[in-house]
């Protein structure tokens, strides 16, 4: 299942639970605790950087004395395509100022290519169909685009050997991605990391996880497993997911001898793909 949504109609809405909150003269800890809705919760809804889900929306509505009127606001926030367990991490995603990414079976999206990204929605269960895997690529690319500003958001990326090794859809589809990631890397746009196989058990071995901090609120941590994730903001579990990820990339080679590495296997990639 997908979930859609538009950037600029959630800081609209954002806006106007600012506005009426600010009306009935509450501030955002007097709304979270009649809303039974944590203050950190209610703060991204009004910055605009997460979804309201509609449970959330109806005791807005009802603390508020707004009749429906956040419940019906809920339909305009469509426009992007999204597995749904990730919508609110890409929220996240795009407003953060320092992101630090673990890949353990594939490139991460916000650096997968064109090519890989289709073959990796293009293989999921149930089957889609083009058309909605061609929604869920766009988004994808879409997302890649943070990577435009050179020093914003400041992004390291953790992989595992594993993710060099796998030959997601064929030589040349893999050639163009990891060339992708050296130049990412060699631009300076990115620091990346390769855990190697010989580096055995680590700290990170059993899930994906991503880390996310902001200029105004706390750091988040996205952790998925197959057809699930959650964004966790207790401090406690970002901290530990935070300690994991710094022992792994103690683990891991240096970002020097990553993109020697990294180029390597694109270099035997490229000569298997002719």
């Amino acid at each position: 299942m997908a979930i859609e949504d538009n950037p600029v109609s959630r800081i609209k809405y954002g806006e106007e639970l600012r506005a009426r909150r600010e009306a009935a003269g509450l501030t955002q800890e007097g709304l979270s605790e009649r809303a039974v809705m944590s203050r950190t919760h209610i703060a991204h809804i009004e910055a605009g950087r997460r979804r309201p889900t509609l449970d959330d929306a109806r005791r807005l509505d009802k603390v508020l004395g707004t009749d429906g009127f956040f419940e019906r606001f809920l339909p305009t926030l469509d426009g992007r395509s999204v597995a749904e367990h990730f919508a609110e991490a890409l929220e996240f995603e795009g407003q953060a100022s320092v992101i630090r990414v673990y890949g353990p079976k594939l490139v991460p999206g916000i650096l997968q290519t064109e090519a890989y990204a289709r073959e990796v929605l293009g293989s999921g269960h149930p089957p889609r169909n083009d058309e909605e895997r061609d929604k869920l690529l766009s988004t994808r690319l879409e997302r890649a685009r943070i990577l435009d500003k050179f020093s914003s958001p400041v992004v390291w990326a953790l992989i595992d050997e594993d993710v060099l090794r796998r030959p997601v859809g064929g030589p040349a589809v893999m050639c163009e991605q990891l060339r992708h990631i050296v130049a990412l890397g060699e631009s300076r746009r990115i620091r990346v990391h390769v855990l190697p196989f010989a580096a055995g058990a680590h700290a990170l071995l059993e899930g994906v996880v991503s880390l996310m901090w902001f200029e105004e609120l706390p750091p988040v941590a996205y952790v998925e497993a197959l057809n699930t994730g959650r964004v966790w903001e207790l401090p406690s579990v970002v901290r530990d997911c935070q300690v994991a990820y710094d022992h792994a990339l103690g683990d891991a080679l240096s970002h020097r001898k990553s993109l020697a590495l990294i180029k390597s296997v694109a270099e035997d990639y490229g000569h298997e793909a002719q």
